[in-house]
């Protein structure tokens, strides 16, 4: 038996692998692309062979072939996804389409009229501790089958991404119960288990995977996919998370009171709680761990936007530099981009706003506008964005008492330092930000009896805080107004262009 713990994160845009030791060292790192499917406006999907399994044997191969570390040296396995994503599966386990993402997928706004009208918007949000929004997973079952009759029809099991890893590597099938909460509404909060009382017109409870704890072993690693990843035969699997939880996770956000802040193709916020604290704003879910909940939040649109920014805009610079330019020239532009105001809903927007039909707005446009004024735009529009749902979660009396940064967006200083100016809170930032991998690993050590979750803080390693200037707050704080005011005044043209 092996000593070693493998990690491996599948993001929207690039999926990561670490291969750490019990006391938390990195020994290898390993990261593939892959590309996000945009068929239609509102619409996100992945192909789960081809990119989910795909990226996971590939993270495999890379760790494990070629160098000093073989698949017996591995001790367990913990994978953590996009989510919550769905996937029809057929009787033999195959999917049956490309699975439909997260919150980012906008495509069951009338599905969610139809649920809300046919059980009541009061009955689901007191079963199930939040409202049906894009990130709900039942109104896109509900789609499934309205929509695509043919699928519904061979449609005999239904997961998420993380879930259809667990199940390519150990033929099991198991889905933590964080995830599993935004299979609503049927998932019973209280209760924590999959209940029928709103399945009729859905889906039979039977027909989703078995529900389980992230620290807890789904199954172990059997023939078929030991052959194809070099793991070894009967390495535990654990059941995994949905990767903002692993995030949070990975930089020793498990204690209540605790925010973390990720920085990734998209933002995402999760805030551990003892007990539910159901609201109408931000998602009240359960966590990672036995008698933890944990309130979730997310924006659709942030380093994805970078991204397109990059893509679309500086396609002079080099690819490698690109980034490291553009922060750089964003950096040299004072507070305020020189009058340049953006709402970052390029995808809709998830929290708080909960607008599906919102779309990217940027104001106040000059002919002395250069690209770095636009770029500084992008970085405070999302800044903006992130000081609406820190405001949502004090407005609903959420205790927040630490905020954690973490993801691709908090590797620099210039994005945070605009956050913490333009929120007035402070971050910290661990010395170590490898991302949800870093805790998926950790996961697979507690599953395996490797760690304990008092080893984490040892895992994270020392942290530094970003502390908020008060001298552009004046310029930020009238920012604000007008970034709320922007989506109230455009709201109805935005809605109507996307309509046209």
């Amino acid at each position: 038996m092996g000593e070693l713990l493998l990690g491996i994160d599948i993001g929207t845009y690039s999926s990561k692998g670490v291969l750490v030791t019990a006391a938390g060292e990195v020994l290898r790192s390993a990261v593939v692309e892959h590309g996000l499917e945009l068929p239609r406006p509102g619409w996100a999907e992945h192909d789960a062979d081809g990119v989910w399994w795909h990226d996971t044997v590939a993270l495999c191969r890379r760790l494990l072939d070629g160098g000093p570390y073989r698949g017996a040296d591995v001790a367990g396995v913990a994978v953590s996804a996009i989510g919550p994503c769905l996937l029809p599966l057929d009787a033999d386990g195959r999917p049956l389409r490309k699975g439909i993402l997260y919150g980012v997928d906008t495509r069951a706004s009338e599905e969610i009229a139809i649920l809300n009208e046919r059980l009541g918007e009061d009955a689901i949000f007191g079963f199930s501790g939040m409202r049906l929004t894009s990130q709900a997973i039942g109104p896109k079952i509900l789609w499934l089958r309205r929509r695509e009759p043919d699928v519904w029809s061979r449609t005999m099991r239904l997961t998420t991404a993380s879930s259809y890893v667990v199940y390519r590597l150990t033929g099991e099938h198991a889905i933590d119960r964080h995830t599993a909460g935004h299979y609503m509404p049927l998932y019973d909060l209280a209760a924590h288990a999959w209940s029928p009382r709103f399945a009729d017109g859905l889906v039979e409870p039977e027909r989703l995977p078995r529900l389980g704890w992230s620290d807890e072993v789904a199954g172990t690693v059997d023939g078929p996919a030991a052959e194809l990843t070099g793991l070894r035969v009967g390495t535990p699997v654990a059941v995994g998370a949905v990767d903002a939880l692993s995030e949070a996770i990975s930089v020793g956000v498990v204690t209540p009171g605790d925010l973390m802040v990720m920085y990734g193709s998209t933002a995402f916020f999760i805030l551990v709680l003892d007990d539910p604290l159901p609201n109408a704003v931000t998602w009240t879910t359960a966590g990672a761990f036995a008698g933890q909940h944990v309130l979730a939040a997310g924006m659709a649109t942030t380093g994805a936007l970078t991204r397109w920014f990059r893509d679309e805009l500086a396609r002079d610079l080099p690819p490698d530099q690109a980034y490291a330019r553009l922060f750089a020239e964003a950096a040299g532009v004072a507070p305020g981009a020189e009058g340049l105001l953006l709402l970052p809903y390029f995808s809709g927007e998830r929290t708080p706003i909960d607008d599906p039909r919102a779309r990217g707005v940027i104001a106040g446009l000059g002919l002395h506008h250069r690209r770095e004024h636009l770029f500084r735009a992008v970085l405070e529009g999302v800044a903006l964005g992130i000081r609406h749902n820190l405001d949502a979660f004090e407005g609903i009396g959420a205790p927040v008492r630490r905020l954690v940064a973490v993801g691709g967006g908090a590797q620099g200083d210039t994005w945070l330092r605009i956050v913490s100016d333009a929120s007035g809170r402070a971050q910290q930032v661990p010395g170590l930000t490898i991302g949800a991998s870093f805790g998926d690993a950790f996961l697979a050590g507690l599953a395996t009896g490797r760690v304990r979750r008092a080893d984490l803080p040892a895992w994270v390693g020392a942290t530094r805080t970003i502390r908020p200037d008060p001298t552009p707050r004046p310029v930020y704080d009238a920012a604000y107004a007008r970034y709320l005011e922007l989506y109230r005044a455009t709201r109805t043209i935005v809605h109507g262009l996307g309509d046209a």
